[in-house]
């Protein structure tokens, strides 16, 4: 691991991770990749942690103090048990959703279950954990902070399986709480960028951010194939458009609007398709999460980033 030159973090170092379901496996394999660089876990590195969807049990996990090789074990026992086959499954399209939270919540509880969002502020060296879900009720995103007073009392599990909650995947939390990621925050790095700003009172200059993709789909459809759409097989392209142009809207954002901040965008590009609730591709994610630890300690940023823009001439 020594050989790779990655630079080094500035004084403050913060993590923004993608929804994505068991594609949390390439990510945490990452993390434990650069576990092993840096000699320490990742726990003691970030003390902002952003979570969307998967990413939320990432940042969660990391302000509970769990190192990154933990992580990847956890998804790897967990996937399987989560995203178990079955009737519902197959026939969800007559069914509310495709799987019931409790083997989420029974994996989480022994990592996760004694911690409320306050506690992961109040520990010797607090994490600021920031997890975004979506609130059906008041229809907005919420941004649950470990530090803020009215989330503090929150179970952590509870915060963590209402961000986790894809809408068809799983049912809501507490009736109005689904994935953060409904809103424009599947890619969370811009709320990580304003948190360290403007909550934290972090100097960009002095701040390092790492933001990890959960992996781009590749592109199936070729000129004309849109001309033969029925009206139903709209719903997967529009979705898919609205959501990748979403993530990198977001890192966008952070490059125009925080130019002195030391930011880190890691993606991987897939070979095939990967749903987000595939756990037989477990075996395949973790060779990812090989390629993503590789551009991490390589500072391989994604080609999204350094897109700016040029002034028009009129």
């Amino acid at each position: 691991m020594r050989r790779y030159t990655m630079r080094p973090f500035r004084k403050h170092v913060a993590i923004a991770v993608d929804g994505g379901g068991i594609k949390g496996v390439m990510v945490t394999r990452a993390l434990s990749i650069l576990e092993d660089y840096i000699g320490k876990p990742v726990s003691d590195v970030f003390r902002l942690a952003a979570g969307t969807s998967t990413g939320s049990i990432i940042s969660a996990a990391i302000g509970a103090g769990m190192s990154a090789a933990k992580m990847h074990a956890l998804y790897c026992e967990l996937g399987s048990n989560v995203f178990r086959k079955g009737l519902r499954s197959r026939l969800w399209l007559l069914c509310k959703y495709r799987y019931p939270h409790g083997p989420l919540r029974r994996a989480l509880n022994p990592y996760l279950g004694s911690f409320t969002m306050g506690a992961f502020w109040d520990r010797q060296r607090g994490t600021d954990v920031v997890i975004t879900l979506f609130d059906l009720v008041q229809n907005r995103t919420r941004f649950v902070k470990s530090w803020k007073r009215k989330y503090k009392t929150w179970p952590a599990v509870h915060a963590v399986l209402g961000s986790c909650s894809i809408p068809t995947y799983f049912p809501p939390v507490a009736g109005r709480y689904v994935d953060g990621g409904v809103g424009s925050y599947a890619n969370p790095c811009y709320i990580a960028a304003y948190e360290l700003l403007y909550c934290l009172n972090w100097k960009p200059s002095e701040t390092t951010l790492i933001s990890l993709g959960t992996g781009r789909n590749p592109h199936t459809l070729r000129p004309g194939d849109a001309n033969r759409f029925m009206a139903w097989q709209w719903l997967g392209p529009i979705l898919g458009a609205f959501l990748k142009s979403a993530d990198d809207q977001q890192v966008r954002l952070v490059e125009t609007f925080f130019k002195k901040l030391d930011f880190r965008r890691f993606q991987i590009d897939f070979d095939e398709p990967i749903e987000a609730d595939d756990a037989s591709k477990i075996p395949v994610l973790t060779a990812f999460g090989d390629a993503l630890g590789r551009k991490i300690l390589r500072n391989e940023t994604d080609w999204a980033v350094g897109i700016t823009a040029k002034r028009a001439r009129l």
